[in-house]
């Protein structure tokens, strides 16, 4: 038994060792398996290629070339809040008197014209333009950001999205029927963050479109050309006297509308509460915050408004 088993070990063994010493097949069929095998191999390695390219490519474009956690942490000097479209506005007399403003990387937020400019409109200042879209239009950011503010103001904006951008830029989208982003997501040029709508203070579907910087509007035209969907310059430079000179027109217009004048009363001060107006809504038409509006009136976020109601500015 013992001889027959050290047989048997000693043919497995020569057979693995002829195996070994053995040279390849060159039949077709087996070479024709070989290179089938080696085509997939190189597929393989390729489309591994491509999704590192990809992710690179990404980490790249979500790199916004900051310090910080959001896109011009330090322009900003780290504020970031969600409270609402001026929770983070800059003093005028701060905003710095010049600086540059990257606009190469544009893409226009809906290919559309514009139905209402930027400055005085009935009893109130425009601080943005309208484009006009069908309910159900795709809205796209106009840079690569992140969104800062996604909220609802009935009496005011509607359904609107705040995107902050690595330039020092915020753009503004009003009136949206739907809103595609969340607060904290980041999102590139061009990307869908919306819907054409018609809601809140609106007479008919269009875009309430912003530019901001520091909180401050700025006409959007000084930076777009809307016939074209281009930046004007790839690089804008900024001045505060250039980019604010609405803000001399505008205390004129408020003023010969009597709501630059005060009254012994105080009545420039107070606000009049009109139906279906919100405290986000005031608060931006004041360019204050609604934490601001509830210290200074005694009353909490969720207060109910009531139409006749007046409300101390700030």
């Amino acid at each position: 038994m013992k001889y027959v088993l050290s047989l048997l070990a000693t043919f497995l063994f020569c057979a693995t060792t002829m195996a070994q010493m053995t040279p390849p097949r060159t039949n077709k069929k087996y070479t024709a398996y070989n290179e089938s095998l080696n085509k997939q191999k190189l597929a393989d390695i390729r489309r591994l290629d491509s999704i590192i390219a990809a992710k690179i490519q990404e980490d790249d474009l979500d790199d916004f070339a900051m310090e910080g956690d959001n896109p011009a942490d330090e322009i900003y000097e780290g504020a970031w809040s969600t409270e609402g479209v001026n929770a983070n506005r800059v003093d005028y007399a701060k905003v710095p008197d010049s600086v540059y403003i990257d606009c190469s990387g544009y893409v226009a937020p809906i290919e559309s014209y514009i139905t209402s400019e930027f400055g005085p409109r009935w009893r109130r200042y425009h601080y943005g333009i309208d484009l006009k879209v069908t309910i159900g239009d795709p809205v796209g950011s106009a840079f690569t950001g992140k969104v800062r503010v996604c909220r609802y103001d009935r009496g005011g904006y509607g359904s609107y999205v705040v995107v902050r951008h690595s330039n020092g830029l915020e753009t503004l989208y009003g009136h949206l029927s739907e809103i595609k982003v969340i607060e904290g997501q980041e999102v590139r040029a061009g990307q869908c963050i919306g819907l054409g709508g018609n809601t809140g203070r609106s007479t008919g579907p269009h875009l309430h479109f912003e530019t901001r910087f520091l909180g401050n509007p700025i006409n959007p035209k000084k930076f777009f050309n809307f016939d074209t969907g281009k930046p004007l310059v790839a690089n804008y430079l900024f001045t505060k006297e250039q980019a604010f000179d609405y803000r001399s027109s505008a205390s004129a217009a408020k003023y010969k509308k009597g709501k630059g004048k005060k009254s012994s009363k105080g009545s420039g001060r107070y606000h009049k509460v009109r139906s279906g107006e919100t405290l986000s809504g005031i608060a931006a038409r004041y360019g204050t915050t609604v934490s601001k509006l509830c210290k200074v009136n005694g009353i909490s976020r969720n207060a109910k408004l009531r139409p006749g109601q007046r409300l101390r500015r700030g």
